[in-house]
């Protein structure tokens, strides 16, 4: 599991990465391509509107009165001068031919601009602002120049003015963006789908990890405290069979005694095991009552003395709560402050000091234990209330447990609408604070 777990991460990574950096350019290439498309429609949306243009309404403009024949000049060039698409078309009807061409190219929805000017002979450009808007941001806009036939006969086709179709689109990019969007989008979406999987796998490989860990543990752990009154009933079983000690009763009961305390023993292991089991479905059901909280505490102190008292330690203790009747379960409360008990005389040092307090604190009873143990580290003060877990140092365990003792005392604690905090500095002691409401 250690080796395959790092390849897995690395290979689901490498394919996230890839996945976005080839979503990353299908993105771009989509965008060039309907760039392209758009283009290309546009030009032949103007392409058509100037076919348009040049085809319709050709008819000729009247001839001048003899009066105006001053010229012979004037009067050729009179005679095979054809109206310009100004004179032929109003504004209305441009606007009109350039949005059936955008029509007939599928650019119903792009908006444009459109201007017709004229170079003179001379060079000079004349504007029609009298008709056409010019539209003159076309930083963002894609112009399209058009040439218009010019407005002459064949034979002077190179002395006459030449009419020009300007078509311009404004922001362009961001109206072929809007139809792109929900391509981009429908992209990102998955994207985001297909990370959220992958980053929800490696986590959930990341706890199996740890789930495995915690059972070989567990497993580890279980061994040990079954195989040590395992032995020592198996000792006492083959001295009870050994004709001196049959004979001697002072001695039958001592061997006796040993096998009651081993299987005493085993027996509350297997309680402490079923009893996670049954915290774990939430079977157990608390038969709560008003008692006083200071009763049960001394009860629970009354079957630890013995432990502190063969370490050489000593318990203060200040019960100082002027209101301490609560709402509580008799067993699972008292077997609570004695889990909490018991781990103060575990994880001790020699000169083992227990100081248990109770208060009042607005509506709560707060009761503090305070020992001056090995402490926890914040890694193990982050994690002692899960279940299973317990501090080692390598793969050694200081102290022999399931790591089931504070996860029971966090779940009884919650049971009991109460609260619990921890505070601890490595090698100086660590404290816990229970509060628990007090009854209306």
């Amino acid at each position: 599991m250690k080796k395959i777990f790092p390849i897995i991460t690395i290979l689901i990574l490498l394919s996230l990465f890839g996945l976005i950096f080839f979503q990353y350019l299908w993105i771009k290439s989509a965008k060039a391509t309907k760039d392209k498309q758009v283009k290309e429609n546009i030009i032949r949306a103007v392409n058509y509107a100037g076919t348009l243009l040049t085809q319709e309404k050709n008819a000729l403009m009247p001839l001048p009165r003899k009066s105006d024949l001053l010229f012979p000049g004037d009067k050729l060039q009179m005679q095979y001068f054809k109206p310009s698409v100004i004179k032929r078309f109003s504004k209305d009807e441009i606007s009109d031919i350039i949005r059936m061409g955008f029509n007939k190219n599928n650019l119903q929805d792009f908006p444009f601009e459109f201007n017709v000017r004229i170079n003179s002979i001379n060079g000079d450009q004349v504007y029609s602002d009298n008709f056409f808007k010019y539209y003159a941001d076309t930083i963002n806009s894609l112009n399209i120049v058009y040439a218009l036939e010019p407005a002459s006969g064949s034979s002077f086709e190179n002395l006459v003015s030449e009419e020009l179709l300007s078509v311009v689109v404004p922001n362009q990019q961001s109206l072929i963006w809007k139809e792109v969007i929900w391509f981009i989008l429908g992209a990102i979406l998955f994207t985001l789908i297909i990370t959220t999987a992958f980053f929800i796998t490696i986590i959930t490989l990341l706890k199996q990890k740890k789930l495995s860990e915690i059972k070989s543990d567990f497993i580890n752990n279980m061994t040990h405290e079954f195989k040590t009154p395992l032995a020592t009933i198996s000792l006492a079983v083959d001295a009870l069979k050994n004709e001196k000690v049959s004979g001697n009763k002072e001695k039958t009961d001592y061997f006796t005694g040993i096998i009651k305390e081993e299987n005493k023993r085993m027996n509350k292991q297997v309680e402490t095991i079923l009893q996670a089991a049954l915290l774990d479905k939430q079977e157990v059901q608390l038969n709560l009552k008003r008692l006083l909280a200071h009763d049960l505490i001394i009860s629970a102190l009354n079957n630890i003395n013995l432990q502190v008292e063969e370490k050489g330690g000593k318990i203060d203790v200040e019960l100082e709560a002027e209101n301490d009747l609560i709402m509580a379960d008799e067993v699972h409360f008292t077997n609570l402050i004695n889990n909490l008990l018991d781990n103060a005389v575990k994880y001790s040092k020699d000169n083992l000091h227990i100081k248990l307090s109770t208060k009042n604190v607005g509506n709560q009873l707060k009761i503090k234990i305070e020992d001056n143990g090995i402490g926890m580290n914040k890694e193990t003060l982050h994690r002692i209330f899960e279940k299973f877990y317990r501090a080692h140092t390598g793969n050694v365990h200081n102290v022999k447990g399931f790591g089931l003792g504070l996860s029971y005392v966090k779940t009884m604690v919650d049971a009991h609408h109460g609260t619990i905090k921890a505070e601890s500095v490595l090698g100086k002691g660590s404290v816990f604070c229970i509060t628990i409401p007090l009854p209306k």
